[in-house]
């Protein structure tokens, strides 16, 4: 007989499905975008250790698939969510842009896409 008592290497799934079942749509988008930024913002070299986690490569993905799903989640949550997500992601584009040896065209910087060109 196998134990299956959750432990990290066996998770309790039922209990994490009931547990997500319970955060609402918007808190997932929240989370989401937040974890996305956090993540971006190493990349791009902005936290206290600087350039040691720094990847512009990395940076560019993570900004370009905030941008989208802010852009895509715009009707589905409140402008009181939404404010300083995209505040937090001009920031993080203005940040990239002064970061960038090459400068990207105007429009083509990451998620520009989905906002629209980023000016300092």
């Amino acid at each position: 007989m196998t134990d299956t008592t959750p432990t990290a290497q066996n998770p309790d799934f039922d209990e994490m499905t009931r547990d997500i079942a319970e955060v609402p749509a918007v808190e997932v988008i929240v989370t989401v975008a937040v974890n996305l930024m956090s993540a971006a913002a190493v990349k791009a070299g902005l936290t206290e250790e600087g350039d040691q986690h720094k990847d512009l490569d990395e940076a560019r993905k993570l900004i370009h698939a905030l941008a989208g799903l802010l852009d895509a989640s715009a009707t589905e949550i409140s402008s009181f969510h939404a404010a300083p997500l995209r505040d937090g992601l001009k920031s993080l584009q203005l940040a990239f842009r002064e970061a960038s040896l090459v400068a990207d065209e105007p429009g083509q910087g990451p998620g520009e896409k989905y906002t629209g060109p980023v000016f300092g």
